[in-house]
């Protein structure tokens, strides 16, 4: 509209770009993504590399893949090592990957210091098989309903937690809706005595 060609805006203002960013999973990371991983692997010591499986930055995000044997500790380390004081924990996001062999249900705690106004991402994950997860509760309490939001939608076990319940769906529900495997389609609903069909199974006009 406005006479600009070749730039893939299709706006027509001609000044707007998609930034290109890249990941990284090797050093250096940039800012102060090498510092925390570095004080972090001196805290943990010996078990340094047996607990950490991975370290990749993505869209200016540091991830640390961590084993779920070493969850607790190295959760434990990063609030208290003066040099990190990860602080907060700001939830629990489940995440499933069926075609992911042995890892297939994921686990994502985003932590912030607000000492050092820094962030970083937990991740730890878990077969299908046997979804156990040792629970972050008694080192970051406010995780509590976001463990069990997880456990509710992905069928997570959060071994630790106080209370672990269904948070969303009924006690008695049959299965974990958020699971890429769970059948589409819903659920009659009864409405002050009026039953809703499934989606699949309402009438279409096409």
């Amino acid at each position: 509209m406005f006479g600009v060609r070749g730039s893939g805006d299709t706006s027509g203002y001609g000044r707007l770009r998609t930034p290109t960013v890249a990941n990284v999973s090797s050093r250096p990371y940039g800012g102060y993504f090498d510092a925390v991983v570095d004080v972090l692997e001196q805290a943990l010591g010996a078990v340094a590399e047996a607990a950490i499986e991975d370290v990749t930055v993505h869209c200016g995000q540091l991830t640390l893949t961590v084993r779920r044997t070493h969850l607790v500790e190295v959760a434990r380390t990063l609030r208290d090592e003066p040099g990190l004081r990860f602080e907060l924990c700001a939830g629990a996001s489940g995440v499933h990957r069926p075609d992911d062999a042995g890892r297939e249900l994921q686990t994502v705690y985003p932590l912030m210091s607000i000492t050092y106004n820094r962030r970083v991402q937990l991740k730890v994950s878990c077969p299908q098989s046997d979804p156990v997860v040792p629970s972050l509760f008694s080192v970051y309490p406010t995780c509590d309903w976001h463990e069990r939001e997880t456990y509710d939608f992905f069928g997570i076990v959060f071994v630790g937690h106080p209370a672990l319940t269904r948070i969303a769906m009924p006690d008695d529900w049959e299965g974990h809706p958020q699971r890429k495997d769970y059948p589409l389609g819903g659920v009659p609903v009864e409405f002050h005595g009026a039953t809703i069909a499934p989606p699949d199974q309402r009438r279409t006009y096409h």
